[in-house]
């Protein structure tokens, strides 16, 4: 199921999801796991910490991401199938797992360069 979505507020902060296919942000990525594992994702999927998924406040749901660990070097692609983070100065989360292969998932967050990967994410839409 594609969507984009509409604008939306979070602690009076408002977000508008559009598709980007040019989207590259260089900031902080953290993780989420034990406490949404089994809930409902912003696009109704069931979330599951141990697929290589990721939240991301404006990119269309589903859409496949680069994510590299500006730290040590080591990327993955990602299915963005909800939304988030809400933690100022972040700009992805993503899944335990993704967080454990790229490297982070002790220390909680990491600097990552975040790239949308517009031909695999087009031809989610369809």
């Amino acid at each position: 199921m594609n969507r984009i979505g509409q604008p939306y507020q979070i602690e009076n902060t408002w977000y508008y999801p559009a598709e980007n296919f040019n989207y590259v942000e260089t900031g902080v990525a953290s993780w989420y796991g034990p406490k949404f594992h089994g809930k409902k994702t912003a696009n109704g999927e069931t979330y599951d910490m141990n697929m290589l998924t990721a939240a991301h406040r404006t990119l269309p749901m589903p859409s496949v991401v680069r994510v590299l660990n500006l730290q040590n070097g080591r990327s993955l692609l990602l299915r963005v199938n909800d939304r988030g983070p809400f933690a100022r100065g972040r700009i992805i989360d993503v899944s335990r797992r993704a967080a454990q292969l790229l490297g982070f998932h002790r220390d909680g967050t990491a600097r990552v360069r975040v790239e949308i990967i517009a031909d695999e994410s087009q031809r989610l839409k369809l």
